[in-house]
């Protein structure tokens, strides 16, 4: 088990800066996952956790031992890679014992060690098969066991399950999770699949172009999303962002739109002013309501089995709700919507920042990015 420290690591490729001063502490037996879209600097990242690469700027630590300049081999850190870079030619039991054979264990020991991996990923009557002869899943696990045979400090893994079809990835998925809780060992873990994040993680870092944009509990993330790029990037389908205004009606607190109009549920100074914010709600938070404020023409649905999303046109924008099925509505139908205070999030327009509201006697109330 180890605790990493990445501090202010950055890491660029020519004039790409593929990594920009991340930095990022990850607990002893924690399973952070590092998420966000292809190109965002999340495999430069674990490569260079791994020693595979060498940051451009910062420094790496284990454990409190700076291992920045470390060789890979040295550095008590065990890959999984996406392709599980399996050696055709040797057995289950002998790609699971290679890095014991490398070090120069005994054979008496590497058998052991083998064996007792093997038992905790149920590989005991595969190990005399070679890569060919087992399925996908199967060399996904035996790529795990070489990975725990060093007992090491932290494991890194590469989106390991992207080769897997939907049902075998879901259950590989199950069995990381109780794999993790058995070991209690560190999992630093790569996806660009947020039903991944969102499973397995005890945190995440949502990256973006080289950065991280936040780190919290999958919880954090979804529920208080410090950008519309966190907004807009979790959730399935992800939140419905929009133009609005934010106004002071009755002495409450207002967002309006287009076809919107909802409370906020926070008290405001009946003479201030409008301010311009992008609005947010999650589709799964809009209900079928004839007193509620939204109003929208029903322009798609989809049947998703036990749900259904609703595809609206408001204006000139457009929502989704997520409703069960069924929900009763169908093309052309004309539909009201309502949301609650709590379920509408604000966001600075330019920056994209989340914003919270803050009044006091002497003020009209005043949009502040939250840091």
């Amino acid at each position: 088990m180890a605790r990493v420290q990445i501090d202010a690591v950055s890491k660029e490729f020519g004039a790409h800066q593929a990594v920009r001063e991340v930095t990022l502490d990850i607990a002893d037996g924690e399973f952070l996952v590092l998420l966000g879209p292809s190109g965002c600097g999340k495999s430069t990242l674990l490569r260079l956790l791994a020693g595979l690469e060498s940051p451009t700027a910062g420094r790496i630590l284990l454990d409190e031992r700076d291992i920045t300049e470390m060789s890979p081999q040295r550095r008590d850190l065990a890959m999984v890679f996406q392709s599980y870079a399996l050696y055709p030619h040797l057995t289950a039991a002998g790609n699971i014992g290679f890095p014991l054979k490398s070090r120069r264990e005994t054979k008496a020991r590497i058998t052991q060690r083998v064996e007792e991996v093997a038992a905790v990923l149920e590989l005991g009557a595969l190990l005399d098969r070679r890569p060919a002869a087992l399925s996908g899943g199967q060399r996904q696990r035996v790529a795990l066991a070489r990975a725990m045979v060093r007992d090491p400090g932290a494991f890194l893994m590469d989106e390991p399950l992207s080769n897997l079809d939907a049902a075998l990835r879901s259950a590989t998925r199950a069995e990381l999770i109780a794999l993790h809780q058995r070991l209690g060992a560190t999992f630093v873990y790569v996806t660009h699949d947020q039903v991944e994040a969102m499973t397995m993680a005890s945190r995440i870092a949502l990256m973006n172009a080289g950065r991280i944009e936040q780190v919290g509990t999958p919880e954090e993330l979804y529920d208080r999303p410090r950008s519309t790029f966190v907004a807009g990037f979790l959730g399935s389908p992800p939140m419905n962002l929009f133009p609005a205004e934010a106004i002071s009606r009755d002495g409450e607190l207002h967002v309006q739109a287009e076809g919107i109009t909802a409370p906020l549920g926070l008290a405001a100074d009946t003479h201030a002013g409008v301010t311009a914010v992008t609005a947010g709600i999650r589709p799964e938070r809009l209900r079928i309501d004839p007193t509620g404020r939204i109003h929208g023409r029903v322009r798609m649905v989809e049947n998703l089995g036990s749900e259904e999303l609703v595809h609206l046109d408001i204006g000139a924008h457009s929502l989704c709700a997520r409703l069960p099925r069924p929900a009763g509505v169908r093309r052309g139908d004309q539909l009201t919507l309502r949301a609650d205070p709590a379920d509408i999030h604000l966001f600075h327009p330019d920056s994209g920042l989340r914003l919270r509201w803050q009044s006091d006697t002497h003020a009209s109330p005043a949009a502040v990015p939250v840091s």
